[in-house]
């Protein structure tokens, strides 16, 4: 590192604070029901573009192997469990619609054993992690810099990996994570140029977080982890994006609910629209009538009510269970599920948890929640069981739609994620691998009205695999769908010759979108400051003159104006004072219960 860098790089070191009782759970370690607890190291790391051309000639750390994902021993009684004669939503046969469209399909980063891919696309990049590496492409999937190791946004620390990496669309920034042993290492970017400049932050848990995973809600950066205790966590967002190093965390134990040894629920991930700030965060996990104190298959959702100015008045609590359609969540295993051509070595399907993400849109009305994961069909075939929950802006989620996408031709669809674009379009892209195909990438999806249940796509490939994976059944680890408008952009493992590869892919669902247009809508729209103190939002060749909301919002989910007012010639414009308000980010949010937009303003 250069001088120049060199002084550029500050290391502080953060107070701890510690709230309310301990509990203790089954024998394992004992943590606190609620912690607050300060960072406990703070980083600026210079520009990651400079730190790139000075290592550009240096090899990148050797991919290890992640820490072992950890499963616990619980009772299962599959022999009574439902369902007994086939999945009951199960689809059989191939999606007939056409038109979906591909943009990027290029190779991505090589990585670990797994390579745990993750990435998330912006308005100008689409950033890519593995084991133990990142680096930013640009929206035609060429990279604009060289591969750094994770470690450089923590200099210090190790390189260990499972990361996540988050693209914070109310703030601009960027979110990139990996775990430590009995902590979490985070990076927000300075800037919304991910080459640029980052804050680090280091956070310490009474355990080992494993398998951590990330959303952006209103309030904080909420994770999970598969651990016992200390396993929801909520970060200070609004100190973070700012590079305070006074930032904090409260961490909770998750309820103790019944689970098949492997716990990672999954927290929900806001798109498009912030839930109102004071909006509980809504974490999903999966219960499976073949565990011990299940009677019924069905999904738990959980809340996770924090209150920074009084952490010890932070809750988390199951609220209600939804009845899904059965399903077998429960694999032969250990972890030996998937077929693969020429080769008795099995895949980890990684089951009995939800992919990742869990992701939330707010609409006019009502809000959306996707989420998928791997179901035994028997025969060593696997299937992608998909729902679509909805709840009426009240917090009382319901099943809107189910389906398990499996078509009859043996194979195993598994790996998955799921994403729902900007008009109510579903996407999900996936591993396949059986006795005819070796592990390679494809995808699906529907648009809004078709019938529900049916991924109505036809299926296409994004990448064929070649070869099988010999030395052991860990693959993938996870993968991970985004969406920036219309554009989904997903990233996860396939084989080489047998070789373990990661790929890079967007699409959209309609066609109607190209790279330098990525909104997908009809719909022109100016939303910009015509003085300091008045923000104009003008819209025109709407769907309709239907009465519509029209709302401001800050990046905590804070409403600033609403009103509701009815369109002329499918068209309006409105002045909005914004005098006094805070410099910062803000988004406008027009539409009803059939469309919506959402656009983002800088105020200064």
């Amino acid at each position: 590192m250069s001088k120049q860098l060199r002084s550029k790089l500050i290391l502080l070191v953060c107070a701890c604070v510690f709230v309310s009782a301990t509990n203790a759970q089954d024998s394992m370690p004992i943590a606190e029901e609620v912690r607050y607890t300060q960072c406990v190291k703070f980083w600026e790391i210079p520009a990651l573009k400079d730190l790139a051309e000075q290592h550009k000639n240096e090899p990148i750390a050797a991919p290890i192997k992640a820490p072992e994902r950890k499963a616990w021993e619980a009772e299962i009684d599959q022999e009574n469990a439902l369902p007994q004669n086939g999945d009951p939503v199960r689809q059989t046969v191939y999606g007939t619609r056409s038109g979906a469209t591909s943009w990027v399909n290029k190779p991505g980063m090589g990585g670990g054993f797994p390579p745990d891919p993750t990435g998330a696309a912006g308005p100008n990049h689409f950033v890519q992690a593995v084991n133990t590496s990142y680096r930013a492409y640009n929206l035609q999937g060429t990279p604009v810099m060289s591969s750094l190791n994770l470690n450089n946004l923590w200099p210090g620390e190790e390189n260990l990996g499972d990361p996540i990496v988050m693209y914070d669309e109310f703030a601009d920034r960027w979110f990139i994570s990996q775990f430590k042993s009995n902590g979490i290492l985070i990076a927000i970017s300075q800037t919304p140029d991910p080459e640029g400049e980052f804050y680090g932050y280091e956070f310490n848990l009474a355990q080992f977080p494993d398998y951590p995973k990330y959303s952006v809600w209103s309030d904080a950066y909420y994770m999970t982890a598969n651990a016992f205790v200390d396993n929801a966590v909520a970060f200070e967002r609004e100190k973070m994006l700012a590079g305070d190093p006074s930032a904090g965390m409260i961490d909770m134990n998750f309820p103790n609910v019944p689970n098949g040894g492997f716990r990672s629920p999954l927290p929900a991930d806001a798109d498009g629209d912030l839930p109102p700030l004071g909006t509980p965060n809504y974490m999903f996990t999966l219960a499976d009538d073949a565990w011990s104190g299940v009677s019924d298959d069905h999904i738990k959702v959980i809340e996770m009510d924090i209150d920074w100015d009084n952490p010890n008045s932070s809750t988390i609590q199951v609220v209600s269970e939804i009845e899904t359609s059965a399903y077998d969540c429960v694999f032969t295993g250990p972890w030996n599920d998937i077929e693969q051509p020429n080769t008795n070595q099995r895949l980890d399907a990684v089951a009995m948890i939800f992919y990742y993400r869990a992701q939330y849109r707010r609409w006019v009305g009502y809000n959306t929640m996707v989420l998928c994961h791997a179901v035994d069909l028997g025969g060593l075939q696997a299937g992608i069981r998909w729902y679509e929950l909805r709840d009426n802006d009240d917090g009382n989620w319901y099943l809107y739609q189910e389906g398990t996408f499996a078509p009859n031709d043996d194979e195993s669809r598994f790996m998955a994620s799921i994403s729902m674009d900007n008009q109510g379009n579903i996407g999900m892209a996936y591993s396949i691998s059986g006795p005819n195909e070796f592990p390679g990438l494809r995808f699906t999806g529907r648009m809004a009205d078709d019938p529900l249940g049916q991924m109505t796509y036809e299926e296409q490939v994004i990448i064929d695999g070649s070869g099988f994976q010999s030395g052991g059944n860990r693959y993938g680890d996870y993968a991970h769908m985004s969406v920036y408008g219309n554009r989904f952009w997903f990233t996860g493992e396939y084989l080489q010759n047998g070789s373990r590869r990661t790929r890079i892919f967007s699409f959209d669902l309609d066609g109607s979108t190209d790279i330098n247009e990525v909104s997908g809508s009809d719909i022109d729209t100016q939303v910009y400051l015509s003085d300091p103190s008045t923000l104009q939002v003008k819209a025109w060749n709407l769907p309709n003159s239907e009465e519509i909301v029209l709302d401001l919002f800050d990046i905590r989910g804070a409403i600033v104006s609403h009103d509701v007012l009815t369109p002329a010639n499918a068209g309006f414009q409105r002045s909005l004072n914004v005098d006094g308000l805070a410099p910062g980010m803000y988004m406008v949010r027009f539409g009803n219960g059939n469309y919506q937009e959402v656009k983002k303003v800088q105020i200064n």
